[in-house]
């Protein structure tokens, strides 16, 4: 199959497949003399485990080296899959249930505990938030403010300026993939230009990027530039994270 068909029957865009193509996450086995990717059915195999890791919330480098250990077996990583899976659908069930009785309660036709209004949430499937908040909360925002103090005026509506200019350039390519070289290389931007005035590990610049969508203060602000900029930002932000530890 080539790369249009692949993408199509997946669900995925093209540009996501050759971004797995070149961080050698996924190479197709042949290539005509015309250049063109031809994907074999051991390729689709293998870009189904690759989707169910990334379902998983694995990042795509822990991904690539799973998947081409030499321990590697597809059908332990299915049963894996598969378990993971299973446990996701059991939060959700447990989620709708709550749905349902509150519903019930709302209409006056149960009554219900406050524990019960919380069954099925789980907070921590979540790992950055809390590291985010710390780090970007205290050692981030205290060193930033530190610097935006010795500021002048005109230093200041620089800054703004620049900050104005990098969300349009990122809120102009929102619809392309994250993981794509065009948002990579704009979120670069946005990472280095943070380091000049705060201090934000790749960690950190992660969970960042998680608030911009569970604040609804900072997507409300984001948003302003293209609806649909903070969810694109914090995809991208943790992709860069990812791909760029050491």
């Amino acid at each position: 199959m080539k790369v249009k068909e692949v993408a199509d029957l997946v669900g995925i865009s093209v540009r996501t497949l050759h971004h797995y193509d070149h961080i050698g996450l996924l190479t197709p086995e042949e290539t005509t003399e015309s250049g063109y990717r031809i994907y074999s059915d051991r390729d689709l195999e293998m870009l189904q485990q690759v989707l169910f890791f990334k379902e998983l919330g694995l990042p795509l480098k822990k991904i690539k080296e799973i998947i081409n250990s030499p321990s590697f077996d597809k059908k332990e990583a299915l049963e894996l899959h598969r378990k993971m899976l299973l446990e996701k659908r059991s939060r959700m069930d447990k989620m709708i249930a709550t749905i349902d009785k509150t519903i019930q309660h709302s209409k006056g036709e149960i009554n219900i505990s406050d524990k019960e209004k919380f069954e099925g949430f789980d907070f921590s499937h979540n790992p950055y938030e809390q590291e985010a908040r710390a780090r970007f909360g205290d050692k981030a925002v205290g060193e930033s403010n530190s610097k935006l103090g010795k500021m002048s005026k005109e230093q200041i509506k620089s800054m703004g300026a620049d900050f104005d200019a990098i969300y349009k350039d990122l809120a102009a390519i929102r619809h392309q993939a994250p993981e794509s070289d065009e948002a990579q290389a704009a979120i670069k931007v946005w990472y280095d230009y943070l380091n000049k005035i705060g201090s934000y590990s790749l960690d950190a610049f992660k969970g960042l990027g998680q608030m911009y969508v569970e604040d609804e203060r900072f997507t409300k602000n984001i948003d302003k530039y293209g609806e649909g900029l903070a969810v694109f930002m914090r995809d991208s932000m943790a992709v860069y994270a990812d791909e760029n530890r050491e």
